[in-house]
């Protein structure tokens, strides 16, 4: 890899990991603090995340400047729809998985009251870096046909 492809992993991982903690954070709030069902609360904790991790990413991560913020804006929600739902769909289902395990229930009720805060973190490093690290370096922050639409 060239050292400009790694600064760029690099700074991906970084705001990958500040988006999950604004993900984390305010799916941990809606859930404990007001009480919202957790599915709900990952589902708006990755919406919350996303939008951070998309400005960061367009203002400092990628530097896309070619690309208009139109451009980007329709391409980012297209994959993050994608990374919206396997977060919340894979939250739910290892959350359920996890729960039928009678080890880790017991291990889970012991520990804390929020067994599908794992699960979440879980899916979303492998969501960050094998859906939304490779289809926002390829995809979003690349120049393609949307640019093409909205620049004539």
């Amino acid at each position: 890899m060239k050292r400009h492809n790694i600064l760029t992993f690099l700074k991906a991982l970084f705001s990958s990991q500040l988006a999950s903690l604004v993900d984390i954070s305010v799916t941990f709030l809606l859930a404990n603090v007001f009480g919202l069902y957790y599915v709900y609360s990952t589902a708006i904790g990755s919406v919350s995340g996303g939008v951070f991790n998309c400005v960061v990413n367009y203002e400092w991560t990628f530097r896309y400047s070619e690309c208009s913020k139109l451009s980007v804006a329709i391409k980012y929600i297209i994959v993050w729809l994608g990374s919206i739902f396997f977060n919340t769909g894979g939250t739910y289902l290892l959350t359920e998985l996890l729960n039928r395990a009678p080890f880790v229930k017991n291990m889970a009720d012991f520990a804390f009251d929020n067994m599908f805060m794992l699960p979440k973190i879980i899916v979303a490093v492998l969501v960050g870096i094998f859906w939304n690290y490779y289809l926002q370096k390829y995809f979003v922050f690349r120049r393609c046909f949307f640019d093409r639409l909205i620049t004539k």
